[in-house]
């Protein structure tokens, strides 16, 4: 490494809380300043590190005289300087500049330092909020009597018990506003009511054309939409010329924006608009800062943008916490009274508003609206009984739950060590995934497979996806339910599952796309098909030589289950409290079980992960909903 800094990056690098990345940043932004600034390399190291584990920007004041290495023999302790002091001497630096300047490094004035490309996307995806969440009245011309009519076909009674009908306060917030999020839980008809909105917005056109683009951040949430939407067709109350307008057909974010070959760009961006009067983005919490500022500057200041997603789920992986920031999560907010007046007028229903204070915060409040009521749980249902105590963070109701087995459903299995997990889970694993190689035709065995799943908090170690998809091939093949051919020396055999992890157009296949090998004696020297389920539930036969990246999939991780299903989850925690493991991971993994799910690890583990909130740093909520955001949890 040719890199000369000071002693204490050193030793921080070989601590593992730097990479050779960051120590690379910081030895060129100190040269480019001329090593006249002291713990400018520091702070630049540490901001390089930031933006890898998913932040925005450094919280410098939360590093006040933070020790970060302690002392050892031989080894001094590493401390950040006094805040007040670090940002005196940064702001001297020509390679850190103030909000508007362009330079390296960006220090705003409540001590959050920016790498130059994360503070332009958080501006410019501020500003296009900000601009979007105007507050618009009741459009000229639109009788608040026929739209009500409108909205009672399309939304009719279903005898809530509150008298609220969140779907259609949805549908009326998106007609009004160019920028809405619909956010829920998992099974509260997100995607049906995007459905009815489409219906809505194409017949308050009035018959004048309008585009409209659905999309999701990765291939499979895109497929999912598409057939989704399609299911529900059918089932709409409109006319058969606005059920024959309605899309079905969404793409990935980068494919709809249409990437520039070997650049970060796209060719659809501010200056070459979009060519859409309203885009729909599916599983929004997924969806990372860069990507999210890029849409928005694409999109013509006249179209409708819709996020829909669970703000509770799993942030992106790359930087940022995109929908929980914009949903202000974990604070509950109020419609502007003057959004409540149009909702009587135009639904009927009685809104409680906000009060005066709040009134003044702009109209982000009326553009989010939470959809309560799950139709994939009921009411008492166990699974969805733990997944809202999970979401309160409520270590001991969750403990409570699972060994009182609440409901039904719900199941704790303590285990201490590996070898205890490893003597009980075998029996498990091979319940779930027997039925399905008993059936000879992919399209039931493939269904058989997605009843059921482990899914690991973590990727290696005893508790991690490698070893527990060797210990499933190994409890299935001893079992003789594998049989790998006499001479096969590669991981291929019939029954194997894969996990699709890079996308081929091509083929058209996704990241996230699941399929299961079989046996095929057209597949030439291999023998081995594997099976995709595609939009319409024809199967695919796709040689195994010619498919892109992928892995086994007997086991997977809580983020790459995301948007999946399954009738029976079980969860396996590490034995050592990891920052991966956080109430949103375990939140995630219990919504993805339809009907029961099981957790296994250590009491103090589980506790521990759930009373930990991700934080990502950011100034994105701070400026939206005007205020310094409260630390509600450790970062991760």
């Amino acid at each position: 490494m040719q890199v000369k800094l000071s002693s204490d990056l050193t030793s921080l690098y070989r601590s593992g809380q730097l990479a050779e990345i960051d120590l690379h940043f910081a030895d060129f932004v100190d040269r480019l300043g001329g090593h006249l600034v002291p713990d400018l390399a520091l702070a630049a190291a540490l901001v390089s590190r930031a933006a890898a584990g998913g932040h925005v920007c450094l919280d410098l004041k939360a590093l006040d005289r933070v020790e970060l290495l302690e002392t050892r023999e031989g080894r001094p302790a590493v401390n950040c300087p006094a805040t007040e002091d670090w940002m005196a001497r940064l702001r001297a630096s020509s390679m850190v500049g103030c909000p508007g300047d362009q330079r390296p490094l960006i220090l705003d004035p409540f001590g959050r330092l920016y790498l130059y490309r994360y503070w332009s996307y958080e501006q410019g995806l501020i500003g296009a909020i900000k601009r979007r969440t105007g507050g618009e009245p009741l459009p000229e011309g639109r009788n608040p009597a026929v739209l009500r009519k409108t909205l009672e076909r399309l939304f009719p009674d279903d005898g809530l018990s509150d008298g609220i009908d969140w779907q259609k306060i949805a549908a009326l917030a998106v007609l009004l506003k160019r920028f809405c999020v619909i956010t829920g839980g998992p099974g509260t008809g997100k995607t049906h009511t995007v459905a009815k909105i489409l219906v809505l917005l194409i017949e308050q056109g009035n018959g004048a054309p309008i585009d409209i683009m659905l999309a999701a951040p990765t291939g499979k949430a895109a497929a999912k939409l598409g057939e989704s939407l399609k299911s529900v067709r059918g089932s709409l109350a409109c006319s058969p010329a606005v059920r024959d307008r309605l899309p079905f057909e969404a793409r990935t974010i980068h494919r709809m924006l249409q990437p520039v070959t070997g650049t970060s760009d796209f060719r659809y961006n501010a200056a070459n608009r979009l060519p859409a009067d309203v885009v729909i983005v599916d599983e929004a919490s997924m969806v990372d800062l860069a990507l999210l500022s890029k849409l928005v500057a694409a999109l013509d200041d006249r179209a409708r943008l819709v996020l829909i997603g669970d703000k509770d789920q799993l942030a992106s992986v790359e930087a940022g916490a995109v929908l929980g920031d914009i949903c202000d999560r974990g604070r509950p907010h109020r419609f502007s009274q003057s959004f409540c007046r149009t909702a009587e007028l135009a639904t009927g229903i009685s809104l409680s508003p906000c009060d005066g204070k709040d009134e003044e915060k702009g109209g982000l409040r009326d553009s989010i609206v939470n959809l309560v009521r799950s139709y994939r749980f009921e009411e008492k249902s166990g699974v969805g009984v733990l997944s809202r105590a999970v979401n309160r963070g409520n270590g001991d109701a969750v403990l409570d739950l699972l060994k009182t087995g609440h409901g039904g459903g719900i199941r704790w299995n303590p285990v201490a060590s590996p070898s205890e997990l490893y003597r009980q889970l075998p029996e498990h694993i091979l319940e779930g995934y027997r039925d399905s190689f008993a059936a000879d035709e992919p399209r039931r065995a493939l269904e058989r497979f997605s009843r059921f799943r482990v899914l690991c908090a973590v990727n290696r170690g005893f508790y991690g996806v490698g070893a527990i998809n060797r210990l499933a091939e190994q409890v299935l093949r001893r079992s003789n339910l594998i049989a790998t051919e006499s001479g096969r020396t590669d991981r291929w055999y019939a029954g194997r599952p894969v996990l699709v992890t890079a996308n081929d157009y091509r083929l058209g296949l996704f990241n996230g796309d699941i399929g299961l090998t079989m046996a095929a004696e057209d597949a030439g020297e291999e023998g081995l098909v594997v099976c995709f389920a595609d939009a319409t539930d024809d199967m695919r036969r796709i040689p195994v030589h010619r498919l892109p990246a992928l892995e086994t999939v007997f086991a997977m991780t809580v983020h790459k289950s995301q948007g999946s299903e399954f009738d029976q989850v079980h969860l396996i925690l590490p034995d050592t409290d990891v920052p991966v493991l956080t109430r949103e991971l375990i939140y995630t993994a219990v919504t993805r079980a339809r009907s029961r799910i099981t957790i296994w690890g250590q009491e103090r583990i589980l506790a521990a992960g759930i009373s930990r909130r991700i934080v990502r740093r950011s100034g994105l909520r701070d400026a939206l909903w005007g205020r310094e955001e409260a630390d509600d949890g450790k970062a991760q």
